[in-house]
């Protein structure tokens, strides 16, 4: 009966709410807007910027890459002939770039749109998840557009609450019963005092990229492999097994940074390995390739703190 009444709780929650969810054509974020929309069709609005030249481009992704999935079955079947004027009244779809400030949205859309003013949950789902991937890329993502998120979020006198998809191995690899709690500042995962300084990872990552493109000797190739090495190698440092891991860390870090001392409530939850759906609305559905090709629950930890 709790559980039944805490359901109802946050469904009847997202009732005339407006949200914004970066990373939404990844798995998690198409698998977040479907459900909101099933579940609570009186929300306001659910905002997603994506990479895209402009509006309309922005637009195609949604319908493409999201609501025209076959995840969201359940939810045309329900709606009918009247699926499309549905998801365009309550999905708007922004040109825009989490790397960049205001998450690459343009200042006039933002004004038009009064959207800082206007949304009350913002949900970071986007992160470059490749464990070899190239330094200055997985920092640009994972820690700089948590900055940006955060500065934005800043900016939000209605926001209510801020959540961070994080994932469970930036515990690394330790074994047996792992402390659910906040990194602290500059912590690493060695045991012998090192520091992180998170300044320091992104002028190092900054500078090794001007070298390389100032150097006419070094082919792209070349790059792309010194700069996937430098990731690796500093991760390994402090003790993370992979870039990702250790980017994701980091993110989280700077999350605590950009907020501490706020008001608004801020969530991480730390997915584990994310295989497939396992109940509603498609049972089995699953997109890309992934490592476990079963039926299993979504393992998720989550972290709520005020900073």
């Amino acid at each position: 009966m709790a559980g039944a009444l805490d359901e109802a709780k946050i469904i009847d929650y997202f009732r005339n709410k407006s949200v914004l969810i970066t990373g939404a054509t990844g798995f998690l974020g198409k698998i977040m807007v479907e459900k909101i929309l099933r579940v609570q069709p009186d929300v306001k609005r659910i905002y997603l910027p994506v990479r895209a030249a402009d509006a309309a481009a922005a637009r195609r992704r949604v319908e493409t890459e999201v609501v025209g999935k076959e995840l969201f079955g359940v939810l045309r079947e329900r709606h009918g002939a009247g699926f499309d004027a549905f998801v365009a009244d309550k999905v708007v779809g922004l040109a825009g770039d989490v790397m960049r400030e205001g998450f690459g949205v343009d200042a006039a859309t933002l004004r038009d749109l009064r959207l800082a003013d206007e949304l009350n949950v913002i949900v970071n789902g986007a992160a470059t998840t490749n464990f070899y991937e190239r330094y200055d890329v997985a920092l640009d993502v994972n820690v700089v557009g948590v900055k940006h998120m955060c500065d934005f979020a800043r900016k939000c006198p209605n926001l209510e609450v801020l959540m961070h998809v994080s994932t469970a191995y930036v515990a690394g690899e330790k074994q047996g019963l792992v402390p659910e709690r906040p990194f602290k500042d500059g912590e690493t995962l060695r045991d012998d005092g090192t520091q992180l300084d998170i300044d320091a990872e992104l002028r190092l990552a900054r500078d090794l990229r001007k070298q390389m493109e100032a150097d006419d000797d070094v082919d792209p190739k070349a790059q792309r492999k010194a700069m996937k090495d430098l990731g690796l190698t500093r991760a390994r440092h402090f003790g993370w097994p992979n870039t990702y891991v250790f980017t994701k860390s980091m993110g989280e870090m700077m999350l605590a940074q950009m907020m501490r001392g706020g008001d608004v409530p801020v969530v991480i939850v730390r997915p584990s390995i994310i295989t497939s759906v396992q109940n509603d609305p498609l049972p089995g559905w699953i997109e890309g390739t992934r490592s476990v090709q079963t039926l299993l629950r979504v393992q998720i930890q989550m972290l709520t703190f005020k900073f």
